[in-house]
């Protein structure tokens, strides 16, 4: 494995102004208030890594991600940079919780230790490209009208998979739904999201009443906390149910795999903790044949672009929600993923992420 002694760590905060608000029904974002780490050795070698905390989802912002990111710099000063599992469990000897700025820290790792070996990060994974990799584009969640109207300009944008924002008032839910069919038609595929916002009854309910719209799957239709109740939606209703907020490290897939709670995973670096935990999850989801989604929250192109390598470490990774550095008025990244017509996303071969910020 060798050795690359961490000399300095630096934590900064990255915002960067939405075009349009990004709402959810966990509530309303205008900024992606990101924070970046940067760890670099003796010898000179570096690795970045980037998280966007949520809040609603993690209990963390980004004032908090610099708090507990310079706790655990602290920490990690001094030890071998290469060993990511030893610093994984040390981040969380350190403090309990706080997965976004650990998925910071866990991305520098890997950006680090792939460059030390002249990789990029998909070879350095053990993945190969072997798959098409094409994004959805959201539409926030507001009245049936503008989201009707958002998801034509998404269509007329090149666009070939719609993810819609729900969790409102249940008939409200699948109006907007009925808009957006009669505005963009039956063809192309729509997923939804709820963020956990209806009740067991009410997710039933539109469950049932949307099967008609052609809806690919659903994103956390209840509470995260009421994961027990998961098992009953999903033998009710003939749309695939996806575990995202109930599911975020490898502990929670393998409890709702033994439930039979739900039919997909939502794996996102920021809920897990990164990209050492990601791949326990994606493990068990292999030896399941539970199929996977990968996206994220509020990342630059330069989170993203982690997420990117890593899609190609897995056949169970089959769905991609990567469009959220498209909402930014401004890119601070340089390389790194990149979008092309249709969705489309390509990646590079240069050693590590191949991205680094301006």
């Amino acid at each position: 494995m060798g050795n690359e002694i961490i000399k300095e760590i630096v934590i900064k905060p990255l915002k960067v102004k939405l075009r349009e608000p990004f709402i959810i029904s966990l509530g309303r974002l205008d900024y992606a208030d990101n924070v970046s780490v940067t760890i670099r050795c003796e010898s000179g070698i570096e690795g970045v890594g980037e998280c966007s905390p949520f809040r609603s989802i993690h209990g963390e912002t980004s004032g908090t991600c610099e708090v507990i990111g310079k706790i655990i710099a602290e920490n990690l000063i001094g030890k071998n940079a290469l060993d990511i599992e030893a610093n994984v469990l040390l981040m969380d000897k350190v403090i309990f919780g706080n997965t976004s700025i650990k998925s910071a820290f866990d991305m520098a790792l890997y950006d680090l230790a792939s460059k030390k070996v002249g990789l990029p990060l998909y070879k350095f994974l053990g993945g190969e490209k072997n798959k098409e990799i094409v994004t959805d584009y959201t539409v926030s969640l507001s009245d049936a009208e503008k989201m009707a109207d958002d998801a034509l300009k998404i269509v007329q944008r090149g666009f070939t998979i719609i993810k819609v924002k729900l969790g409102g008032k249940a008939e409200e839910d699948i109006n907007r739904i009925r808009r957006i069919r009669e505005k963009v038609g039956m063809e192309i595929p729509i997923r939804i999201d709820a963020n956990q916002g209806w009740s067991k009854e009410d997710a039933i309910h539109v469950l049932n009443e949307l099967v008609q719209f052609n809806i690919q799957h659903c994103e956390e239709p209840i509470n995260r906390h009421a994961f027990l109740e998961l098992g009953e939606i999903k033998r009710a209703s003939k749309i695939p149910l996806m575990a995202d907020e109930s599911c975020c490290d490898d502990l929670d897939a393998a409890r709702l795999i033994k439930l039979d709670a739900c039919n997909l995973f939502n794996v996102k670096l920021g809920k897990s903790g990164g990209i050492f935990k990601a791949l326990k999850i994606l493990k068990l989801a292999e030896a399941n044949t539970v199929e996977v989604q990968l996206g994220g929250f509020l990342e630059s192109r330069l989170g993203f672009t982690a997420a990117v390598h890593l899609s190609y470490c897995s056949n169970q990774i089959k769905y991609f929600d990567f469009d959220t550095p498209l909402m930014f008025e401004e890119d601070p990244v340089l390389g790194g993923m990149v979008y092309g017509d249709s969705g489309k996303i390509t990646i590079g071969e240069e050693p590590g992420l191949g991205a680094r910020y301006f």
